[in-house]
């Protein structure tokens, strides 16, 4: 008898290992993710976005058919995207979701979406997103247990075509970055007066934004390495390019104040 209990309980220890060792298998494994959605900005009063649903192409076995999941969008609804520009930003999603692979991910919208120019509000034709989805390419993997923060930027301006019967159409350029792959460039364009488009310019990229009307800018999302600043300012001044701007990744690089000077006028 004293030589078989040793045996059976040996056998209850092998045995609670092997269904923990089956629960640990059953665990599905989680990422927290936030995306954020900001915008280059426009010369228009409002663009409103109908923002109703957002989505993502990924590896894991929760999708459907078709390899897309559903967020939980916090908000539903109307998002006017010009009050999400240099730096700021809205937060659309903020949960756990499973880990794996992520190619794409897509916006859906509703049917609420317009433009504002001097006061007048326009509708804007949107058949493409209303059914399969204003689509961007990510190609990034939701790691396990690690935040994944993704900003899905806007850029109004281009996105806006207006057509020949004086109706607009929305034509979306979106890109994505995230906080652990891209750099950004902040500076003081001098006099705030000159409002300014700043290109951030590095091969055959660009990426762009407007200046406050206090003369300050930021520029988000940039890869790592050495950028020319091309800035083209209202008709009463001349343009300028600052060049040797260098970008790290995780952090802003201080442009610092930049003059522009004024047209000279011949009489």
């Amino acid at each position: 008898m004293s030589f078989l209990k040793p045996l059976s309980t040996i056998a209850l220890v092998i045995m609670a290992f092997i269904f923990i060792q089956c629960s640990d298998d059953n665990v599905k494994l989680t990422t927290p993710v936030k995306i954020r959605l900001t915008d280059a900005p426009a010369q228009y009063d409002k663009v409103n976005i109908d923002i109703q649903s957002i989505q993502f192409h990924s590896s894991n076995d929760d999708t459907d058919e078709n390899g897309w999941q559903e967020m939980d969008l916090l908000n539903a609804g109307v998002y006017d995207l010009l009050q999400f520009n240099n730096g700021l930003d809205t937060l659309l999603v903020d949960q756990e979701l499973p880990s794996g692979t992520v190619s794409q991910m897509r916006l859906i919208l509703g049917d609420n979406n317009s433009v504002v120019v001097d006061g007048v509000s326009y509708d804007l034709d949107t058949p493409s997103a209303q059914t399969s989805g204003l689509k961007f390419q990510i190609h990034d993997d939701f790691i396990a247990g690690i935040e994944y923060k993704l900003w899905v930027d806007f850029d109004a301006a281009r996105s806006i075509v207006k057509t020949g019967n004086g109706k607009f159409k929305l034509k979306p350029v979106i890109r994505t970055f995230n906080e652990a792959t891209s750099g950004s460039i902040s500076g003081l364009i001098s006099p705030a007066e000159a409002m300014p488009t700043i290109h951030a310019v590095i091969g055959l990229d660009t990426v762009s934004t407007i200046a406050e009307e206090n003369g300050k800018f930021l520029i988000k999302g940039l890869n790592a390495g050495t950028y020319k600043l091309s800035i083209e300012p209202i008709e009463a001044y001349e343009k300028k390019e600052v060049e040797d701007i260098a970008v790290t990744i995780g952090e802003i690089t201080d442009a610092g104040t930049i003059s522009i000077e004024a047209t000279v006028q011949n009489n």
